[in-house]
């Protein structure tokens, strides 16, 4: 079977046992910051587990994407050099909500392994392992999933039993976890690497797992005395629940009969290409060419799916995956752009399982080239760079910097480095690399998300009937939540969660602010509570943010009060955000996604993918496109209960990137077709009731990633007023001829006072410049002679570094041979220091221990070439100091 044929027959597989078949999630986790990337595929089901979420299915089954290149789960370093490791790969898996457990879950697995009608690999070659269990913590060993194991027809010998770090699964410190059983694959002596015939447990070459069973069935919960957590509780969960993991590669490479996964269909075709675009043989052993296969695959989905290149976070990652590509592409030979020619043969591959490839791959295309040819820029720097570093003290930090931040190879840097003769500090760069990935590790903290609170789990979802009103009539207390823990009854003065049965207030959700207002009793006449927010701890669950005016208790009915004036003004934002995003796709193309909003009261933030500031006729034809829509008053339609198939394919809504949706899902659409989304917000009911809106900002938030921000309603008003008010200071101060803009007066006004500053500039400094250099003859009388070395030194403050070598060289050409010390204090008690040492004296005495010395009396540091170099300082005060010490630094140093 080729690789497209294996995935498809295991989701084929569990469809027949019931599951419903999941698309993959996106690799950037939606709605869940604990995560760098999607690691498994149980990350989408997370909330489900969690009990903050239900499905309408209480079976799935996944192939899904997955990254481990950062943070706690980092592959990179490995890849290409190993037969298994991989940064990007596809997880197979099957999933019980609380529907079947082991006993279900083992023979599924063991049928689909090893039935002639599915995957048919031979019995005789597999083993199993179970958890050997844990006395210390309670936990019992997994003698019910030996016994499962045993009545599939495993025999007892070809079972092992584990501990926790082999067989113990935990989402995190806290939360659902249990224990495991793998499946593992005998590939033969031939894959040993050893060369010897070892049992199972004692060669990891040979014997290969395939796949991981997770019974949930435990929840792990803190033990707290005195403030401090002593220890951890597990405890029966009333529905255990099923995770299942099966690396599609590794899988690829048993049933294809191959020892490494680089040499099964998913990789070879990638492989050849590779070696087509560098020029060199097609060879699957070539490590260079499999990283090449493997960092297209993971760059081309990461990109795909909204990640771009940064020096931060996600981005940074994904850079350093490109980076280490192009760098093995230059291993191989190849100083041209070419990475970006290997997203179409992954497109090629794999768009049959991910057809969102044929839509992205000439945007992912162009960011990738765009990366290759800042990396070139880059690494030109980062050698210009290398070879300052190598005349001073190259220390294993500084070494770090130059992989880090200029992808300088490592064994170009110890070259380099024996060449110089300068020793290379290994220790040093490996601390700071360890450095660096503590520092990562501790930034993604996976998996650490806590449950929720089971006050929320237990509740039935809210009806919320805020759509088309503002209040909601007779509503039952169900819950009463203070501090996570539900209390029967609350007090005036206290501040609770309120959950109701229905209710007209909005929650936090897809970028808009939860609604505020009043609880009010059933007639009308007092206030219960004054609302100041509205959040859903649990999917469907709406907990009222609640300040209690009067005593509350569950099972009282109440109304509520949504704070109109407020809830208009973010319908008006939110509709916004809907017309700047049909815009901006419209003016500067199809590759805009939105990548983050904020809607609130006072304005709406949209953030999107885009490679470049948008210039600021763009801005204002996407504010005049926006504005004739307003203007026109289209009907804002909503259309509830849609098939997601239906609404993305039909309707062709769009799908926000890191949004999660359900299977059906609510679509906002304009009436002319100006504008279709998926989206659960509060919006006007015509396009005219916003009145107008207006662009107030853009800029950057990453690389790849911009921001506009703008407002509507009054809030545009008073944007106008305070800009005409501004419009008339600017008047007074550069009055504008008859018809003429007064935004183009003031602009000439201000640049013809930025000449008039520029020239006074020039003129000061020419005139520090010829006070200074009327102090070189001064200079040459006063320079000392130590031992025939005529030591000259010259003060001349507020000169720019430039001016200052200019000096030091005409001090080097009249003094004929000796030795030159400049020094300029600078603003904020900055000092400037620039030593020069004539051609001949140099092998004797070198400008940059000169300098150096210098240096550290005015608090500061610095070197640089033999016959120049160049310090700084942080003290002022001591710089006369440090050039009458010359003299004395110079007769030290010719002994």
């Amino acid at each position: 079977m080729t690789g497209n044929e294996i995935r498809e027959q295991f989701l084929r597989f569990f469809e027949s046992k019931g599951h419903r078949r999941v698309h993959s999630s996106s690799l950037v986790p939606a709605n869940d910051p604990t995560l760098l990337f999607t690691n498994a595929g149980m990350n989408q089901f997370k909330d489900v587990f969690l009990g903050a979420e239900r499905r309408e299915y209480a079976r799935a089954t996944t192939s899904q994407k997955c990254v481990r290149a950062g943070g706690k789960h980092n592959d990179l370093e490995n890849v290409g050099f190993t037969r298994r490791h991989h940064t990007f790969f596809e997880m197979l898996g099957n999933f019980s909500f609380g529907d079947y457990f082991k006993r279900e879950a083992i023979a599924q697995a063991w049928e689909l392994v090893t039935s002639p009608e599915w995957f048919g690999i031979d019995k005789n070659r597999l083993y199993v392992t179970i958890f050997e269990g844990d006395p210390a913590n309670g936990v019992p060993r997994d003698d019910e999933a030996e016994q499962f194991w045993i009545g599939v027809g495993v025999p007892r010998e070809r079972i092992r039993a584990y501990g926790l770090k082999d067989n113990f699964w935990q989402m995190g410190e806290t939360g659902p976890c249990g224990p495991c059983s793998e499946i593992f694959v005998d590939l033969g002596l031939e894959a040993s690497e050893t060369g010897r015939d070892l049992p199972f447990g004692e060669d990891d070459a040979r014997y290969v797992e395939i796949w991981n069973l997770v019974f949930m069935q435990f929840d792990r919960a803190a033990v707290v005395e005195g403030g401090r957590t002593t220890g951890y509780r597990l405890t029966p969960l009333p529905k255990p629940s099923i995770d299942t993991g099966m690396g599609l590669e590794r899988l690829a490479a048993v049933l294809q009969g191959k020892l490494s996964n680089f040499e099964t269909d998913l990789f070879t075709p990638l492989i050849a290409r590779a070696a087509e675009l560098t020029g060199v043989a097609n060879d699957v052993r070539t490590a260079s060419l499999r990283i090449l296969a493997d960092h297209a695959r993971a760059a081309t989905f990461l990109i795909s799916d909204g990640v771009l290149p940064s020096n931060e976070g996600r981005g940074y990652v994904l850079r350093k995956i490109l980076r280490r590509g192009i760098r093995h592409g230059r291993l191989l030979g190849q100083t041209e752009p070419f990475l970006h020619k290997m997203v179409f043969a992954v497109r090629e591959l794999m768009s049959e399982a991910y057809p969102e490839l044929l839509e992205s791959a000439e945007r992912v295309a162009r960011v990738i080239e765009a990366e290759e040819r800042q990396f070139d820029r880059v690494l030109k720097a980062g050698m210009a760079r290398l070879d300052e570093e190598l005349r001073g003290e190259f220390t294993g930090d500084k070494a770090f910097h130059l992989y880090e931040t200029f992808g300088l190879p490592l064994d170009f840097m110890v070259d380099a480095a024996r060449d110089a003769g300068v020793p290379f500090d290994e220790a040093g760069f490996e601390a700071a690399r360890e450095a660096e990935q503590a520092r990562a590790r501790a930034s993604w903290k996976g998996g650490s998300q806590k449950s929720a609170a089971p006050v929320y789990r237990e509740l039935p979802k809210t009806v919320f009937e805020g759509y088309d009103r503002s209040g909601s009539l007779d509503c039952e207390v169900l819950a009463l939540v203070k501090d996570g823990v539900g209390v029967a009854a609350a007090q005036a003065g206290e501040t609770v969660d309120v959950v109701l049965d229905h209710t007209s207030f909005y929650a936090d959700s897809g970028g808009q602010v939860g609604d505020t207002g009043r609880l009010t009793s059933s007639d009308g006449n007092l206030t219960v509570a004054e609302v100041s927010g509205c959040v859903a701890p649990v999917q469907g669950v709406r907990a009222h943010r609640a300040l209690l005016r009067q005593g509350l208790a569950v099972g009282d009915r109440v109304n509520t009060v949504v704070d109109g004036g407020r809830r208009e003004a973010i319908r008006r934002n939110h509709t916004g955000t809907h017309l700047l995003h049909a815009a901006l796709r419209q003016v500067l193309g199809t590759h805009v996604k939105q990548a983050g909003s904020l809607v609130d009261p006072l304005r709406l933030r949209f953030d999107f993918s885009h490679f470049a500031p948008v210039a600021d006729e763009d801005l204002a034809e996407i504010e005049s496109i926006v504005n004739r829509e307003v203007m026109a008053n289209t009907r804002v339609e909503t259309l509830v209960d849609v098939p997601i198939e239906v609404a993305v394919h039909e309707y062709k809504a769009m799908a926000l990137f890191g949004e999660k949706y359900g299977d059906r899902v609510r679509v906002v659409r304009l009436e002319d077709g100006f504008s279709t989304e998926l989206c659960g917000g509060t919006h006007t009911r015509a396009t005219g009731e916003i009145g107008l809106i207006k662009i107030v900002g853009e800029g950057s938030v990453s690389s790849g990633v911009r921001r506009l921000e703008a407002i509507s309603g009054t809030g545009a008003l008073e944007e106008f007023r305070r800009d005409f008010r501004v419009a008339q200071v600017a008047a007074q101060a550069a009055p504008a001829e008859q018809g003429e803009d007064p935004a183009e007066s003031l602009r000439q006004r201000l640049s013809q006072q930025e000449e008039e500053f520029k020239r006074l500039r020039r003129e000061l400094d020419e005139l520090r410049m010829r006070q200074a250099a009327g102090g070189l003859d001064e200079a040459l009388a006063r320079a000392s002679v130590v031992q025939g070395v005529r030591v000259a030194t010259l003060r001349a403050d507020g000169l720019e570094r430039g001016q200052l070598r200019t000096l030091v060289d005409n001090l080097k050409q009249r003094l004929g041979e000796g030795v030159v010390l400049v020094g300029s204090a600078q603003p904020e008690n900055k000092v400037a220091l620039i030593a020069g040492v004539t051609a001949e004296l140099s092998r004797r005495v070198s400008a940059g221990k000169v300098v150096g010395a210098a240096a550290r009396l005015v608090g500061g540091s610095g070197g640089g070439k033999p016959e120049i170099a160049e310090a700084g300082g942080k003290d002022a005060a001591h710089l006369d100091a440090a050039l009458d010490a010359a003299v004395g630094i110079v007769s030290e140093l010719l002994g």
